[in-house]
């Protein structure tokens, strides 16, 4: 296990945070250490369907970003990811409140990485669970990270 730096953390946190998927949905990456993170979204009336509940692609893009995260952790710098299977269980529907998605990192390896994550509202009930596959790809950087502080400490 590397430790990450807090000046790397704090730089994703502001970057991404503020990058356009994230501002459309209003998806904050709230946390972000060694194979894990915690990625919330304050539903808002643009997150629902006609129905009322939260759109299933938002409970989707939350459960991935959140997996991408903490794999990403656990990535090496010069390397970045892409998404290649979601897979989704959804578990309970919401319509107001917060949902907080939190990431693990199941397997790290030179090509392909597997996470996992899971919804829960405010109470704790969990609201969807899924698992991402990424693919290692060693030309794709975040767009300014060379200006960032290294990724780990050691």
């Amino acid at each position: 296990m590397r430790n990450l730096n807090p000046g790397y953390v704090e730089a994703v946190r502001k970057y991404v945070n503020v990058c356009p998927y994230f501002s459309l949905l209003s998806i904050q990456i709230k946390d972000l250490s060694w194979g894990e993170s915690r990625i919330e979204i304050q539903a808002q009336e643009k997150h629902l369907q006609p129905f009322g509940i939260v759109h299933g692609g938002v409970f989707a893009s939350l459960l991935d970003a959140a997996a991408f995260w903490a794999v990403y952790s656990e990535v090496p710098e010069d390397l970045g990811m892409t998404t290649v299977e979601l897979k989704i269980n959804y578990l309970a529907p919401l319509s107001t409140g917060r949902m907080i998605a939190k990431g693990k990192s199941l397997r790290v390896g030179k090509t392909i990485c597997l996470g996992e994550a899971s919804i829960t509202d405010e109470k704790g009930t969990l609201l969807a669970h899924g698992t991402s596959t990424m693919m290692i790809l060693k030309d794709l950087k975040i767009q300014g990270a060379e200006h960032w502080p290294s990724k780990y400490l050691d």
